[in-house]
């Protein structure tokens, strides 16, 4: 039985924990704030409650996986999931809209020719098949595997399969999720529909290679599911599955370093002075924290992967309404910007000013969020993930965009609470409240995230900002590989 601590208390150190105590070691997790879950966290006021992190589950079946390998208890006996139907409405800067339903080729095909009009849907169906492609590819190297010695083959090759285009008396192919909607999509709208996913995950589509299209494509092919409660419910089954296997927890335990001896980690000290001896530890920290806590030993060389350069977080409206949510409303609705080049200046450039931006509205067929007759709603857009950077006259904006998906917004609003990249920063420790992105293939590695296991024997790393990356399955997949290698060692090869 070997000693392990764990550094955070976020959902890839969460899953590690629960793995590695399940094996029969002995875990102790140290987090520097009150709670567990990372970016899952609850804001709660006047009877209403709402995520002020992610607030939809993709791939559900990694948290399924976790629970069937931690406990008699499934997932779904330790919280209510619920398919969200249709997985989203979409309103376009011309006044267009469509509801895609979940998970339904069939479905999405029939709804966007209705919409779109006719062809619509077979290019979109399409691209969905080279997706798929793109996705058989990188699955297992991305995701189910600890990252490769030889990454750089995963950044040089680029897994989707781009249509060939003449423009120009040439021959080319999209490189960018940009180039797949104008050259393959060909329909400004359907182009916005994909680059919407890339700025879901704070990604410049202009930038983002074609194999990003995995993104709308785990939507499409897995589903978008809710957790009755909110998703902070997901956190405290994790949480109590932890406890469950006799995990330690230690809160407002601030991690100062990671000690060493005899060339690998033996343990950590924390802010009053005291240390805590650990044959492992794991590190579930964003790289500005983590190169602090090794002074500098974590140092890059050429043969690791670049290092991220994270430009968005999030910047949040919690809206607390008068009036019940109408039936039939979309869980979410997505609002088109009417200046999409102006919005990726914006975000992604050096353009300043106001700007219109893209939000994404979520209004959850859940009772418990708001009292009675009345409605919880959050608003969310992407901003640049910058210290200090001011929003001011953004809120507005997200207001009245907002409104184009809950008509007389203003007159039912009680109150709003803003949430900025400086709360995210507060409650994870990422510069600028920056939010890392999924591992996606090509681009020269940019994308790609450093690998579990660290220059320091017996050190690893876990969650967001290490290999698989962002987004909620991600780190649950990370949780796993650093469980694996730790229990089986440097032979393990991931789930198979």
């Amino acid at each position: 039985m070997a000693r392990i601590a764990v550094i955070g208390a976020g959902m890839g150190a969460l899953t590690a924990a629960a793995r590695l105590a399940v094996a029969g070691h002995r875990v102790a997790v140290y987090e520097r704030t009150d709670t567990y879950g990372g970016a899952l966290r609850r804001f709660e006021r006047d009877g209403f409650s709402f995520d002020t992190g992610p607030a939809l589950l993709p791939l559900p079946a990694v948290y399924r996986d976790l629970f069937v390998k931690t406990g008699k208890e499934p997932l779904e006996s330790c919280v209510e999931l619920v398919q969200v139907d249709p997985s989203s409405r979409h309103v376009f800067a011309d006044g267009t809209e469509v509801s895609l339903p979940n998970a339904s080729r069939a479905g999405v095909v029939a709804a966007l020719d209705e919409g779109l009009g006719a062809g619509a849907g077979k290019r979109w169906g399409d691209f969905l098949v080279r997706a798929r492609e793109a996705w058989d590819r990188t699955r297992r190297p991305l995701l189910e595997e600890p990252l490769w010695p030889n990454w750089q083959v995963l950044a040089e090759r680029e897994p989707y399969p781009s249509v060939p285009h003449k423009r120009l008396l040439r021959t080319r192919r999209a490189g960018t999720l940009a180039e797949v909607g104008a050259w393959e999509l060909r329909d400004p709208r359907l182009a916005a529909l994909l680059e919407s996913h890339a700025l879901g995950y704070g990604l410049d589509p202009r930038a983002a290679p074609a194999s990003a299209a995995v993104l709308p494509y785990m939507e499409h092919a897995f589903g978008t599911w809710y957790v009755r409660g909110g998703l902070r419910e997901l956190a405290r089954a994790v949480h109590e599955r932890c406890l469950a296997r006799r995990v330690e927890f230690h809160f407002g335990a601030e991690v100062t370093g990671v000690l060493e001896k005899d060339g690998r980690a033996s343990g950590v000290e924390l802010a009053d002075g005291s240390v805590a001896e650990a044959d492992f530890v794991v590190a579930g920290v964003a790289p500005g924290v983590l190169a602090r806590l090794t002074a500098g030993t974590l140092l890059r060389d050429e043969s690791e992967v670049p290092p991220q350069r994270a430009a968005a977080g999030r910047l949040t409206l919690l809206l607390a309404l008068r009036g019940p949510r109408p039936a039939g409303t979309a869980h979410r609705t997505v609002v088109h910007t009417p200046d999409r080049e102006a919005e990726l200046e914006a975000l992604f450039g050096t353009a300043a000013g106001n700007r219109r931006p893209t939000v994404t509205v979520l209004r959850p067929d859940d009772p418990r969020p708001a009292p009675a007759d009345h409605e919880a709603v959050t608003v969310t857009t992407a901003v640049p993930a910058r210290p200090g950077r001011p929003h001011g006259d953004l809120v507005d904006h997200m207001i009245t965009a907002a409104e184009r998906a809950v008509p007389g917004l203003r007159d039912r609003l009680l109150w709003h609470e803003t949430r900025t990249p400086a709360d995210t920063a507060d409650e994870t420790g990422a510069e600028g409240g920056a939010v890392p992105v999924p591992a996606l293939a090509a681009a020269g590695g940019r994308l790609l995230h450093p690998s579990n296991g660290t220059r320091v024997p017996g050190l690893f790393t876990v969650g967001g900002w290490a290999h698989p990356g962002g987004g909620l399955p991600h780190a649950g997949m990370s949780g796993a590989l650093v469980a694996g290698l730790i229990v089986e060692g440097p032979e393990f090869r991931g789930s198979q």
